[in-house]
């Protein structure tokens, strides 16, 4: 797969964030963690991590003080912004959390206190420290002496407040467009599903996943190479329409001559994993083909689970294609990563004897034992054609070396044995210690291996 320069640049920042940021809860969720992360690093900080005296500028009134902890963040210039935007963090608290303020007045430590801390007005005798608690402008800034800068004006700071923390321009417009609009043009078709897996116990990981036939795309032809793209635009959004997540990436597919009427019966697949909090969505999705001007659409109901902490719970039972390790710097990153495996399902659940059909389901709330400190869970494989069992197999968390409250099941079941057909897979989850049983089923449907099949055909889009 090509570098991806924006996601690499995206997770560096994270990363930073969490590391200088952090305050009792990650640095990407603190206010100096977004904006960087939104808006990169800036190309000035003052910083004044401990506070200490202050001589305030005459358009904040003039005079000493002592502050609180704060720092200002400068930019020359931030697209749809505007140049020399100028950022203001401060830490009233001391404990680390440093968060935007439009007042400058709040790093004031002795903004509660009489007569310290004085303007030059107020120190003259020309006005009052009362004062600066009847303003109307959203500060408790002191009186000062001639008018105000731009920047001060506290519409201007209301309107720079919104902006920086404004989700970015959406890039697909033609898109967005048909998600609002309401306008059906369904002349692309896809397959999608969404699966669902605890992150914590507010927040649940939902993958989702859309597949397309190549035979429905656009190819032009250049060079012995057959090229489509095609613009994926999805957005999650609450019943009273609030947008709460929203993904957009184009996707390129290209093969050689050679293999380009064996991909036409191949699909394309993509995935985005998001996080949501427990409860009941919108969700839409539109994919355009570039070059025809195709556009297929779906609108669909999104109820996300909410996993309790005092019952066993499991993920969704994921049926794959693809199930395998992913290098260490891969953990948790990119299409299909969950954790430190890599899970691409098949969508339509159809395989070939020639097949192994990758098992994926996570389970979780097992029960520790008070001495040992170890859980001790059982799993039970059941495939069915029918009523009629096919086979059952066993295993335990201790030969899987599982024994925590979380257990990842991934399972790898060759179909050699199988006859074509229709089957179900049943996933019984039991912990012993709590005595608490939990179930899940998925189909999938067995056919004859192609005649003709190569190395290369098994991969090409996807």
């Amino acid at each position: 797969m090509p570098e991806n320069d924006f996601k690499e640049e995206h997770y560096r920042r994270i990363a930073y964030a969490n590391e200088h940021f952090a305050s009792g809860i990650p640095g990407w969720k603190t206010d100096r963690g977004r904006m960087y992360i939104m808006w990169g690093p800036a190309d000035e900080v003052e910083s004044h991590p401990t506070g200490g005296t202050y001589d305030r500028p005459m358009e904040e009134g003039g005079g000493s003080t002592s502050t609180y902890p704060w720092e200002t963040w400068r930019w020359r210039y931030l697209e749809g912004i505007g140049e020399n935007i100028i950022l203001e963090f401060v830490d009233p608290s001391g404990s680390g959390e440093y968060h935007l303020t439009m007042d400058p007045s709040e790093k004031d430590a002795l903004l509660h206190v009489p007569g310290a801390g004085l303007s030059l007005m107020e120190s003259m005798g020309m006005a009052s420290k009362a004062d600066r608690f009847t303003r109307s402008d959203g500060t408790n800034l002191p009186t000062t002496m001639g008018g105000q800068s731009a920047s001060m004006n506290e519409f201007n700071r209301l309107e720079l407040y919104a902006k920086v923390n404004r989700p970015p321009e959406v890039k697909f417009k033609d898109l967005e467009a048909v998600v609002t609009s309401r306008i059906v043009r369904d002349q692309l078709h896809f397959t999608w599903r969404t699966d669902y897996l605890k992150v914590t116990n507010d927040t649940v990981l939902v993958p989702v996943t859309i597949q397309v036939p190549n035979g429905q795309l656009s190819f032009q032809s250049k060079d012995g190479i057959h090229s489509a793209t095609m613009n994926i635009f999805g957005r999650v959004s609450t019943l009273t329409g609030r947008v709460v997540q929203t993904f957009e990436d184009p996707v390129s597919k290209d093969f050689p001559d050679s293999l380009f009427q064996q991909s036409l019966k191949l699909q394309s697949i993509y995935q985005k994993a998001i996080p949501l909090r427990p409860g009941l969505y919108r969700l839409d999705l539109v994919i355009k083909d570039v070059q025809s001007g195709n556009i297929g659409v779906v609108n669909s109901r999104l109820q996300v689970p909410r996993y309790e902490d005092d019952k066993l719970e499991a993920s969704s039972l994921i049926l794959a294609d693809q199930l395998e390790r992913v290098p260490a710097k891969q953990i948790g990153a990119g299409q299909f990563v969950l954790g430190s495996s890599k899970v691409r399902p098949r969508l339509d659940a159809d395989f070939t004897t020639a097949d192994r059909l990758g098992i994926y389901m996570q389970v979780y709330n097992l029960k520790p034992d008070d001495k040992s400190h170890k859980s001790s869970a059982t799993f039970e494989y059941t495939v069915k054609k029918g009523k009629d069992q096919i086979m059952q197999f066993k295993e335990t968390s201790e030969e899987m070396k599982q024994t925590g409250d979380q257990v990842t099941l991934e399972r790898l079941l060759p179909l050699a044995t199988l006859s074509p057909g229709k089957y179900s897979l049943e996933v019984n989850a039991t912990d012993t210690l709590s005595r608490q049983t939990i179930s899940r089923t998925a189909e999938f449907t067995v056919k004859a291996p192609q005649e003709t099949k190569t190395a290369a055909n098994a991969t090409p889009g996807r």
